[in-house]
């Protein structure tokens, strides 16, 4: 992390994003496929929870490596649900949501072994109900299913993950305020912190809100120690920051795309990329605090946006 005031080893990840910018990892998919690992599959990256776990360990400890404080684990995808639809019971789906904190603890190990010495921290990754569907819904929303629904879910995995004992919970790459409002719901009484993140269009979730109302769910929820967007272009990102900063007075969490496009029907990426280290500067400016990249942003952005923060 990048702050005048480090806090001591062991502290909480909101002490230290009270103390100043700490660095999140980027994207895991892309960094597990370029070490040749096949992730087209509905699991996606969850299905190396069962088949490779070490590759996931090795991702993790490449991006603490590379200037990471927080590794992000690979359960976005992982669902009872969707371990289910292939075979996987119940009890062997709960053993491998824990093992994906697991993991991620054991390559902060290996990483002070390695001489990292600044902190690090685990967040469990709750995917949106879209990535369960695995047909690009997570970036649309409007699932046809309510609050109530959408919490029942929701908490299940919430108390697998919580009971892990990762540091903070992040309920990330939500389309819908709806969906936002469930999972608020959903990891009250659990004990863990939360960041919220919503995957955003403009100045609107994916789903069409306007992101002020998005974002003032959160606002009162003593559980959410940072808010922001994840999963969406760099160009949208400015906008967000001030509005998650001004609706709800906490750290704004970031982590954008490259900037490329997906396609969910082609399973691949188009375009470009558009993210730059010298952004963050920006964002870091305008109320972000735990900043980082998510899909085709690797571990050589991310320790430029480590360098780029640490020495401004």
């Amino acid at each position: 992390m990048t702050s005048d005031t480090p806090p001591p080893p062991g502290a909480p990840l909101a002490e230290a994003l009270a103390a100043g910018t700490v660095v999140l990892d980027g994207g895991m998919s892309n960094q597990l496929e370029s070490a040749g690992h096949d992730l087209s599959d509905e699991l996606w990256s969850a299905r190396l929870l069962a088949e490779r776990p070490e590759a996931i360990t090795e991702a993790h400890l490449a991006y603490f490596e590379a200037g990471a404080n927080v590794a992000i684990t690979s359960s976005y995808q992982a669902t009872f649900e969707g371990f289910g639809q292939r075979g996987i019971p119940r009890e062997e789906a709960a053993r491998l949501l824990a093992l994906s904190v697991e993991l991620a603890r054991d390559a902060a190990r290996q990483a002070r072994d390695k001489g990292v010495a600044r902190p690090l921290w685990v967040a469990a990754s709750v995917g949106p109900y879209g990535a369960m569907l695995a047909d690009g819904s997570e970036y649309r929303g409007r699932y046809g299913l309510g609050v109530e629904e959408l919490e029942r879910f929701h908490r299940p995995r919430l108390e697998v993950l919580a009971a892990a004992a990762p540091d903070v919970l992040a309920l990330e790459t939500v389309p819908d305020a709806d969906e936002a409002e469930a999972l608020l719901r959903a990891v009250r009484g659990l004990g863990v912190p939360a960041w919220l993140s919503y995957t955003v269009d403009g100045a609107r979730t994916r789903a069409g809100q306007p992101l002020d109302e998005a974002f003032a769910l959160a606002a009162d929820a003593d559980e959410v120690i940072a808010v922001g967007v994840n999963c969406c272009a760099p160009e949208d990102v400015d906008a967000a920051v001030q509005t998650a900063a001004r609706v709800t007075g906490k750290p704004v969490v970031v982590y954008p795309n490259s900037g490329e496009a997906w396609d969910a029907r082609a399973r691949a990426w188009n375009g470009r990329s558009t993210f730059t280290p010298e952004q963050v500067l920006g964002w870091r400016e305008s109320g972000a605090r735990l900043i980082g990249g998510c899909c085709r942003v690797g571990p050589e952005a991310v320790a430029s946006i480590a360098r780029t923060l640490g020495a401004s």
